[in-house]
């Protein structure tokens, strides 16, 4: 042995060499005792009986929790709030007065200009329509008086023209009705206009008043957009309160180009907001926007989920979470997710009987984020087999895996 050592130590390769077969040797030797030792644990379950709820889900936020704004475009001091959060107001009601300053006047004069002008214009698009009223009442006289009453053929030259003189009135009487819808939408419009510069803000809807900010001696300007700490709070449409009226909340979801074609109007849904811990919330699909809209190459499709309850917690543009549920099975077999295996067109379930593995095809049905519904193959009661874990901490599910052993000819199956 010393001769030996001798030898070994004379030449530096002939060390590196030793260091070399001495590590393979080692590596081997421990590779193949983990083998050998490692155990196996199945993990199983049964095969119960149950419900099985099939859903899609999806993410989003809150659509309209039916608030409504209250605006105005008046600038000046507040000199008056006639209404308290929680309080209820008719459409129409007092909120609040306000001082106009010289801007807010100049603006709601003009308002009230252009609401006069366009309510001149209703006036004289309704004289107009029974000037061509008249008008056709005339051509159609002549027509019947002259060429009717003569008995005149319908290619008679006059009585070609007095019928078309007939039809053109009869066209310019129609028109002048769409002019005055036109003239009336209008008139609305600029009334609207009005009414929000004016020094007195009243409730557009009927309900439940909240959020009040203003407060008197409040500035009101149409120049800011914030509220400042002098005060001053932005006029040009600015928020002063919301109306809460009765209803339910909507929501939209996106659901992916996957899903969509499974997503019918009427199916029920679990709604969740991540604003609101501990509570759920059913509804109902309403729309499903099947043209969607695409970002970064990425299509989504707006579904809109009307809520069967509100709850005053509900805000507009709250995110939320649905489980939009596509079919309910009850008193089904069922198995985990993990004790399915696809292979080849076929699935299969492992099922232990008397001790030993058995591989058996099924035909399966639902399937939840959890478990699927099993139609036949397997009974009520039977044990299946989920996954394996060994002692190195390695677990498969599902499909059997196949390891490779060092310095081996075969493999060694997991699981048995």
């Amino acid at each position: 042995m010393k001769k030996f050592f001798t030898w070994l130590m004379a030449d530096k390769r002939r060390v590196i060499g030793a260091l070399v077969v001495l590590g393979l040797l080692y590596f081997g030797y421990t590779k193949l005792f983990k083998s050998t030792s490692s155990t196996v644990q199945t993990q199983t379950s049964q095969v119960t009986k149950g419900t099985i709820v099939s859903s899609v889900s999806a993410s989003g936020a809150i659509l309209s929790a039916n608030i409504l704004p209250v605006t105005t475009s008046a600038s000046g001091v507040v000199t008056n709030v006639s209404v308290k959060d929680g309080q209820k107001v008719v459409k129409g009601q007092k909120i609040a007065e306000l001082e106009l300053d010289a801007n807010g006047a100049r603006e709601n004069s003009s308002a009230y200009a252009a609401y006069l002008s366009a309510k001149n214009s209703v006036d004289a698009a309704n004289t107009q329509l029974l000037t061509l009223q008249s008008a056709m009442f005339s051509a159609n006289s002549k027509l019947i008086n002259d060429a009717v009453h003569r008995s005149l053929t319908t290619d008679d030259p006059t009585y070609v023209q007095e019928n078309a003189d007939w039809l053109a009135a009869q066209n310019k009487y129609n028109q002048q009705s769409s002019v005055i819808s036109q003239s009336k939408v209008a008139l609305n419009n600029t009334w609207l206009t009005y009414q929000n510069s004016s020094n007195i803000i009243y409730a557009p809807y009927s309900g439940t008043i909240e959020n009040i900010t203003i407060v008197p001696g409040m500035t009101l300007t149409s120049s800011s957009s914030t509220s400042s700490t002098s005060g001053t709070s932005s006029g040009n449409g600015q928020r002063v309160a919301v109306v809460q009226t009765e209803g339910t909340p909507l929501a939209t979801f996106n659901i992916s180009e996957v899903d969509v074609s499974k997503i019918v109007q009427g199916q029920k849904a679990t709604i969740t907001l991540d604003s609101i811990s501990g509570k759920t919330f059913t509804g109902k699909v309403l729309t499903v926007d099947k043209i969607g809209t695409t970002t970064s190459n990425v299509t989504n499709y707006p579904v809109i989920v009307q809520f069967d309850s509100t709850a005053p917690e509900i805000l507009p543009n709250m995110a939320a979470n649905a489980n939009i549920i596509l079919d309910t099975k009850d008193q089904v077999l069922l198995v985990p997710n993990a004790a399915i295996t696809s292979s080849n067109g076929q699935t299969t379930v492992r099922v232990m009987k008397n001790g030993q593995e058995q591989t058996v095809q099924v035909e399966t049905g639902l399937t939840s984020d959890t478990q699927t519904e099993i139609i036949s193959g397997v009974s009520e009661g039977d044990t299946v087999i989920t996954g394996t874990t060994n002692s190195t901490g390695t677990t498969t599910t599902g499909t059997r895996s196949v390891f490779s052993t060092f310095g081996g000819g075969g493999g060694a199956r997991i699981g048995r």
